[in-house]
């Protein structure tokens, strides 16, 4: 202890200490972007959901939420539109990417379909990398797998833990869907062994190798997890939880949530919950109502493990004094996922074992999952492109705002912005000699202090197997799009009518018209071409693959 002989020298010591707290108060924050894959708007508490998300609600109630959040209606187009800052294709991905089965069929020769990221763009950690981020990740890439360079740490990443393709079995991954760590594949013996847990695990571990090694640097994590996209797998003790919890069915789950919904100020009472897209659940034999109901009980146990881990990640910052300068965003991929059918796919002898892979809940599940939104995954209606975000970052976020709902729309280039606003990062206008696209998003860092002025006072746009969006104000203009029948387009005021039930383009053709020479226009300059030639072009690989 020092002890000081006169008041004046203690009042020195005092400002000095001032002093000295001053120059150490933390400067640039840490940024974890933690995405969740095939996961619902309403699947979380704090969205309406009856899975139990403490953490996240927590986060919510603590941060800020966003209502009108939009993703790139795809696991890989909004990966790639995420990491890069740009329209997914002026990345090379404006599909998907070549699976680790077959890395052509995803190639179709033109340079917004090359099914890889192209090396012609920035990431984000190779933006962040500027500001003198430590650049960590654990989960999924899903962004080129064929090549090295490809891979995360060749784009900017100092620590990688996951897998390099698009979805694995959550228990036994393995060769070509298994485990890399940074450059190398892993052997995964543990009979314990749970993706969710890993990836957690990992990203734990990469942050606190910082510490140890008492790195002054802030640290970027993004961490991908593969929760809840199939196989549908999750700890026993976990689904025991919601084992009785379904067997009332979708249509009851979707009027319980849009009843919470509006409550919490997420939906508009005057938007109409959009028709039920399922099979009636009373119709269906006890059997098969069984199975489903077990089906929707471990989805709910896979988002449920997730909360779990995020908030082990949450404890971590805590305890290590990081947690108050930590901006966490959350954010999901696209809409819940329809795939496999009306019932779902694969086996039900699989459900509760460590096998199997194509495992779903289907689409009249999706549809309880997106309430109260048209349409899901692969398709660019409300239902497709909706995320939940959350952020939260106590030293960045007023106490005032806290638990606050921001209603000024969104997507998925604007995290680039706000990272390389919040950081002080530099956004290189070139790479390895050539000229990488400018970025195409807006900095949210404004909603984030108070504004409610709009981000976006120009169009955005969506294309994805040729279902197609523009958004610009309170109206959206989109099309699904369907094989062999004649395009065409919808037009909505969101303000009023969300769920997209009264179409106005007989109303407001000029205004649609606009809509549709603005997407016409961006599709001729950021690399869009017909879909129904690009499907010609997988057909053919398809084709090739199996000769």
């Amino acid at each position: 202890m020092i002890h000081y002989k006169t008041p004046i020298s203690y009042l020195l010591a005092i400002c000095m200490a001032i002093s000295c707290q001053a120059q150490t108060e933390p400067g640039k924050p840490n940024i974890i972007l933690i995405m969740s894959d095939d996961m619902g708007y309403s699947d979380l508490g704090c969205y309406g959901g009856e899975i139990e998300t403490p953490t996240l609600d927590g986060l919510a109630e603590q941060g800020v939420r966003f209502t009108q959040f939009y993703n790139g209606a795809r696991c890989c187009p909004t990966r790639a539109s995420l990491i890069s800052g740009l329209y997914p294709h002026q990345t090379g991905i404006g599909h998907m990417t070549n699976p680790s089965e077959n890395f052509d069929v995803h190639d179709y020769d033109v340079p917004g379909y090359r099914g890889e990221l192209s090396q012609q763009t920035n990431t984000l950690a190779e933006v962040l990398k500027t500001a003198g981020y430590r650049t960590l990740m654990t989960g999924k890439w899903h962004l080129g797998m064929e090549h090295r360079e490809q891979w995360p740490l060749q784009r900017g990443f100092d620590r990688f833990y996951g897998i390099l393709d698009g979805a694995s079995n959550y228990f036994q991954p393995v060769y070509p869907r298994g485990i890399t760590l940074d450059n190398d594949p892993v052997d995964v013996q543990d009979s314990t062994y749970y993706t969710t847990d890993a990836f957690t695990d990992y990203a734990i571990r990469f942050i606190n190798e910082g510490q140890d090694a008492n790195e002054r640097s802030p640290f970027f994590l993004y961490l991908a997890y593969t929760a809840p996209h199939w196989p549908l797998q999750a700890p026993k003790s976990v689904i025991d939880k919601y084992r009785e919890r379904y067997h009332q069915g979708w249509e009851a789950i979707r009027g319980e949530r849009y009843e919470k919904m509006i409550e919490l100020g997420l939906v508009d009472p005057s938007w109409r919950l959009s028709p039920v897209d399922g099979l009636d659940w009373d119709t269906l034999s006890s059997e098969k109502r069984a199975d489903l109901a077990l089906r929707r009980a471990i989805y709910a146990a896979q988002v449920d493990q997730m909360d779990r881990n995020i908030g082990r990640l949450v404890d971590y910052l805590k305890k290590n004094g990081l947690f108050e300068n930590t901006l966490i965003v959350f954010i999901n991929d696209n809409g819940a996922c329809a795939e496999g059918g009306m019932l779902g796919g694969g086996k039900s002898e699989q459900l509760e074992t460590k096998a199997g892979y194509f495992l779903t809940y289907g689409q009249s599940w999706a549809n309880a999952s997106n309430t109260p939104y048209r349409e899901y995954k692969h398709w660019v209606h409300e239902g497709g492109i909706s995320s939940p975000l959350i952020a939260h970052w106590p030293a960045g976020i007023s106490a005032s705002l806290r638990g606050t709902l921001i209603n000024e729309y969104g997507f998925l280039p604007d995290i680039m912005a706000t990272f390389a606003d919040i950081s002080g990062a530099s956004y290189p206008s070139a790479r390895k000699g050539k000229p990488v696209p400018s970025m195409v998003g807006e900095s949210f860092l404004p909603l984030l202090k108070g504004s409610n002025a709009p981000i976006h006072d120009q169009p955005i746009f969506w294309e994805h197997e040729g279902n197609k969006a523009v958004r610009l104000g309170n109206y959206k203009a989109v099309m699904k799009w369907e094989e062999n029948k004649p395009e065409k387009w919808e037009l909505y005021d969101l303000s009023k009518d969300r769920t997209e039930l009264k179409d106005l383009s007989g109303k407001e053709p000029d205004r649609l018209a606009s809509f549709v020479a603005g997407w016409e226009e961006w599709a001729r300059t950021h690399q869009v071409r017909p879909w129904k030639e690009m499907l010609a072009r997988l057909r053919a690989n398809q084709r090739g693959t199996n000769e």
